[in-house]
């Protein structure tokens, strides 16, 4: 397990791996776990990787922003808006979880009041 301040990624235990050295270990990584061109194959594919982990696991764009060290949540949405559901799958899926489970509890939605003047 990695503590805190300790590196990941060492040559031998001797401190900082270079690149180049890197490439040597990850290419063939790279290369068994099948990514490919598409989904690329350098370094930056495990950066957005780990930002699409974020999103998909609910994480706000102001934390997936310090998390990746953007300047701002702007340059955030800029490169992972379509990660996010937008809000008319959300509302969609709100009205439909109403509407498809009918519920019956004293806690549902009600669209009828009673006892009050006007009312039957």
């Amino acid at each position: 397990m990695v503590r805190d301040g300790e590196l990941l990624f060492t040559i031998d235990g001797k401190g900082t791996t270079r690149q180049k050295k890197f490439g040597h270990f990850w290419r063939p990584a790279a290369t068994a776990a099948r990514l490919t061109e598409g989904t690329g194959k350098g370094m930056h594919a495990l950066r957005h990787y780990y930002a699409s982990l974020l999103i998909r696991y609910g994480e706000s764009v102001k934390v997936v922003q310090e998390r990746l060290g953007h300047a701002s949540a702007a340059e955030t949405l800029d490169t992972y808006s379509h990660l996010w559901a937008d809000s008319d799958d959300r509302t969609r899926e709100a009205v439909d979880s109403v509407l498809l489970n009918r519920p019956d509890s004293a806690d549902s939605p009600r669209t009828e009041t009673t006892g009050r003047p006007g009312n039957s």
